[in-house]
């Protein structure tokens, strides 16, 4: 394994799971990895229970999207309707993405720092790359797959974390605490997680969906109802 992969990951209390897995590519590692993590959880909680965010909470954010991701989409749901007995809130699927990074709130940053930011990310040139999705799994507050490799997730993650430093405005959350995920579904309530993970393992075998990662957006993000929706800032072709 490549030594330099591993460097920007470490154990973060505040992420989940809270220790990266051994092995950043192998999806079978990553799978357990993710899936251990969740068996360590006794009860799912809330996930809009969130101090700061409110109806009109705007926030700028790094995400990868799927709006085209044909088998993604039915995967998700095929996933939420064998899981439609826990009465979870669905991801609709235009609204299924992989968070990045939080870049800040619309009161702290202006457009021009989002202009300056976005100029200097495109200057660092990063290629397409492909993603597995699958198996199901959980955190403490949603429904997600695991994905694969996480390798060039965390390069384009640390690239843009460099580049928030460069424009003077960083990523709330460092690479060494961050954890690629898709999720599906949100927890609205206390869940016991032993129901949840009955309900998973019937799911957990089914084929892996391959998505095409060609795209990132800085996106402004706000909550509506138990839902997330944004509009797109700007986009970032890799290539």
């Amino acid at each position: 394994m490549n030594e330099e992969r591993l460097v920007h990951l470490q154990v973060e209390p505040a992420s989940f799971p809270q220790a990266p897995p051994r092995c950043l590519d192998d999806p079978t590692v990553i799978a357990e990895h993710d899936w251990a993590a969740f068996g360590e959880v006794k009860e799912m909680t809330n996930h809009w229970d969130r101090p700061g965010w409110s109806t009109s909470t705007r926030a700028y954010y790094w995400m990868i999207t799927f709006p085209r991701a044909c088998a993604l989409i039915k995967r998700a749901r095929q996933c939420q309707q064998a899981l439609s007995h826990l009465g979870l809130d669905d991801i609709d699927e235009d609204g299924l993405h992989l968070t990045l990074g939080r870049i800040g709130s619309t009161t702290e940053i202006n457009p021009g720092q989002l202009d300056s930011l976005f100029t200097v990310v495109q200057e660092a040139k990063r290629a397409p790359f492909s993603l597995s999705v699958a198996p199901l799994t959980a955190s403490r507050g949603a429904i997600r797959f695991s994905v694969a490799p996480w390798t060039p997730l965390v390069e384009l993650h640390a690239t843009l974390a460099d580049a928030g430093v460069k424009t003077g405005v960083p990523l709330r959350r460092a690479t060494s605490g961050f954890r690629p995920h898709i999720g599906i579904s949100y927890c609205n309530r206390p869940v016991p997680a032993a129901t949840v993970r009955d309900a998973l393992r019937p799911l957990r075998d089914l084929d892996t969906v391959e998505v095409a990662v060609t795209q990132v957006h800085i996106v402004e993000l706000r909550r509506e109802q138990h839902a997330y929706r944004w509009q797109d800032i700007h986009t970032l072709d890799l290539h």
